[in-house]
């Protein structure tokens, strides 16, 4: 091998090795879901035309490689310091050596050693230099593969830690409540605990720990003997997940918050989201719906017919099971019909979405809290965090922080309460910062587009972050009558620093959802 070459190969080896730590970073952040990775590549690299040009650098090096092997330099320099804007370590999520991440290092390492040493064997030095330069430009799906070689040896220690979890519920034997929904299922797991907690030894599962790995680690870590009732939030992206969570946690009791488009893009229509969720349902003796969702309420009559007592819990029908409505004195709780009273809770307090209170009441009820107790416990609701929370910031203006995530009827409220802000002065200006919302599948580019142009309406400046939802937000607000000034920014946090410059008193800003940065 000549000192060429050598350096060549070196330099090669080094440009893959930095490009798979920052695909086995969206590897992590997208939950280890084998052609994810893959999935976002191809996102990031026609994100913008330096990426493509990028993309299209490295392809021409590497068939250029095969003539000349030296050239292999480049192809993985393009993969180790590519795409642009996507950080190696990441700013909002970074990358974590967990065991899980360490195999999943070192199963891909091994696979780039064998890709290389493949060529070596093949072609001998040229050989090695050429696989290096197309091994580093393949690197997302290298780490694909490796996914699907490692997940057999993952649901061998997941099994493990569910056997612990089961026993640990057989042992304690709580009462169980499971929560799940397009939407809403974190704030309803909130809301239950706090009418709850007073009356019955609570554990909620922690943080977005809704699945089986996050719920088996509750259990195990959090599940004490005197533990009365057990809080499960259920996340699922695509059938059977609910289902075989279900198998051991056993829910007694069984909430749906919504359906909605959340996911869709892995789901591909709302009946699989739908079916999905309804497997919450199947080991529960009650079953709680948000039946102003229309999909929801005609699951009613199947359930029934299973021998399920279901609880219709509502925002606006007074004679809901259970309905928790917005009124002149606060919040008024119904029970079949009947009025319980009114919580005083100020109108600029009120909770954005009531089902969510409703369902969190008719699972207090159900579990024996009388309704008068959890009305009295309705006047201090927790105010989830990032879930469109009102507060001043240091400047003077009013925040509205909705940055959790985003869906088309969040974000309708979100501007609905910045439009209605009584604060803004005569004069006083309005702004939205957004990235759009993603993972709405077959819709996203025009549910994007309508919330351009509701933003555009409502805000005196919208501030479009990074590329993801760039054009069908501009394409919206574009389409607004007498729009306000559009600006787009890269990052967060430079709209945070425009947004600190440019507003004080009198004014109002909502941050509509905020992305990780591993998405472009």
């Amino acid at each position: 091998m000549t000192a060429v070459d050598a350096v060549a190969l070196l330099l090669a080896v080094a440009g893959t090795v930095a490009g798979s730590l920052r695909w086995l970073r969206v590897a992590q952040r997208e939950h280890y879901l084998a052609g994810e990775t893959s999935r976002f590549a191809w996102r990031w690299w026609r994100s913008a035309a330096d990426n493509a040009g990028l993309a299209l650098l490295g392809l021409a090096g590497a068939a250029v490689a095969v003539a000349v092997p030296p050239v292999a330099v480049l192809p993985a320099a393009v993969a180790g310091a590519a795409p642009l804007r996507l950080p190696l370590r990441g700013r909002t999520g970074r990358l974590a050596w967990t065991r899980r991440l360490s195999t999943l290092a070192v199963v891909t390492l091994l696979l780039e050693v064998v890709a290389i040493g493949a060529g070596w064997i093949g072609g001998g030095n040229r050989g090695a230099l050429i696989a290096a330069g197309f091994t580093a430009l393949a690197v997302p799906m290298v780490v694909d593969v490796a996914l699907v070689l490692t997940r057999p040896a993952e649901d061998v220690v997941a099994r493990k830690f569910v056997r612990d979890a089961r026993g640990r519920l057989e042992r304690v034997r709580p009462r169980v409540v499971a929560v799940t929904g397009s939407y809403g299922k974190t704030t309803t797991k909130g809301y239950i605990a706090h009418l709850v907690s007073p009356f019955l030894t609570t554990l909620p599962s922690p943080k977005s720990f809704n699945n089986r790995a996050g719920l088996a680690r509750t259990v195990n870590e959090h599940l004490g003997p005197a533990t009365e009732v057990f809080v499960a939030e259920m996340g699922t992206y695509g059938p059977g997940e609910i289902a075989a969570m279900c198998s051991w946690v056993r829910p007694e009791i069984s909430v749906i918050t919504a359906i909605g488009p959340a996911h869709l893009e892995r789901f591909k229509s709302l009946d699989r989201t739908l079916a999905a969720k309804a497997e919450i349902c199947e080991t529960a003796s009650v079953v709680v719906l948000n039946v102003d969702d229309a999909r929801l309420l005609g699951l009613v009559p199947t359930l029934r017919g299973a021998g399920k007592k279901v609880v219709e819990a509502s925002g606006s029908n007074e004679v809901a099971d259970v309905s928790v409505l917005a009124s002149e004195e606060g919040l008024e709780l119904r029970v079949g019909g009947h009025r319980v009273g009114a919580a005083s809770v100020p109108q600029s307090d009120l909770p954005t979405a009531l089902t969510n209170v409703a369902c969190a009441a008719a699972v207090a009820i159900e579990l024996g809290v009388p309704p008068e107790d959890v009305l009295a416990r309705l006047v201090s609701l927790p105010v989830p965090a990032n879930r469109l929370q009102r507060y001043v910031a240091d400047g003077g203006y009013v925040v509205f922080d909705d940055t959790f995530n985003s869906n088309p009827t969040g974000a309708l409220i979100g501007l609905s309460r910045l439009k209605s802000e009584p604060t803004v002065s005569t004069g006083g200006r309005r702004v939205v910062v957004t990235p759009g919302m993603v993972e709405l599948g077959p819709i996203q580019h025009e549910e994007n587009a309508a919330l351009g142009e509701s933003a555009a309406r409502v805000a005196d400046h919208v501030l479009v972050i990074a590329r993801t939802n760039r054009a069908a937000l501009l394409e919206g607000a574009a389409a607004a009558e007498d729009p306000g000034r559009v600006m787009t920014v890269d990052r967060l946090d430079q709209a945070l620093d425009w947004v600190r410059a440019n507003l004080g008193p009198g004014d109002a800003v909502l941050y509509e959802n905020d992305l990780p940065d591993h998405f472009p």
